[in-house]
């Protein structure tokens, strides 16, 4: 059996609202194998965002463990803790935000282009990317000049261009109308299947996440499988 691309265990985030500590979240133990998604559903403040900001580095935790592609952080100085995470960033996490996360002063293909290039996948692929995700026609456009639709497959374009191990993807359809919600997920899910990375997906909407392979619930603290 192939080891996971991500394993989080007893994992612990808390944080100081006025003068009370509030957890949320609290011995967290979770894993994700290659191909395999995850959606993280739970009510506003249950922990979903906080939950992507660890598993990228973003935040630290304050107990636990986050391993990822074989690479946890143990023993290591606090000082190389956040080169390490933004190495792995750029070269094996790619992240999804809910709103398109484009560099307003390149095109569609530059934006691309310049992701492949820090992720040390070369050049050359950026406008095939952008034709498997349905935008290549706008490929010389600039963000401003494309739909929020648009925008948004270039931004899944930049991520599959770097050949991630594992995608972390926060509200990525929740800026979008249901049609070109459901069009983006439908190019999200296909390039996930076709690449088999990794996948975990922070979402409220249910039929997104009924999509992925298991289900963790952060409001009731339970993770379950969905088929």
């Amino acid at each position: 059996m192939s080891s996971p691309v991500l394993s989080v265990e007893r994992l612990s985030r808390a944080f100081t609202s006025g003068r009370q500590r509030v957890s949320v979240l609290s011995g967290l133990t979770l894993s994700v194998f290659p191909g395999e998604s995850l959606a993280v559903v739970g009510r506003s403040g249950s922990g979903k965002s906080t939950l992507l900001n660890l598993l990228c580095g973003l935040q630290v935790p304050d107990e636990g463990r986050i391993t990822v592609m074989g690479e946890s952080f143990d023993g290591i100085d606090n000082n190389d803790i956040d080169a390490r995470w933004a190495e792995l960033r750029r070269r094996s996490i790619g992240v999804v935000f809910q709103e398109a996360n484009l560099m307003p002063a390149l095109s569609l293909v530059d934006n691309v282009r310049l992701r492949a290039n820090l992720a040390g996948r070369g050049a050359g692929g950026e406008r095939g990317w952008l034709e498997r995700l349905g935008v290549g026609a706008e490929a010389d456009r600039y963000p401003d000049q494309v739909s929020g639709g648009q925008a948004q497959r270039a931004a899944l374009a930049m991520v599959f261009a770097m050949s991630p191990a594992l995608i972390l993807a926060d509200e990525p359809t929740g800026s979008l109308d249901r049609q070109t919600a459901d069009e983006v997920a439908d190019c999200l899910f296909a390039m996930q299947r076709d690449t088999g990375c990794a996948l975990v997906l922070a979402t409220h909407d249910t039929g997104l996440a009924s999509r992925c392979d298991h289900l963790l619930d952060l409001s009731a603290s339970t993770a379950r499988g969905t088929g």
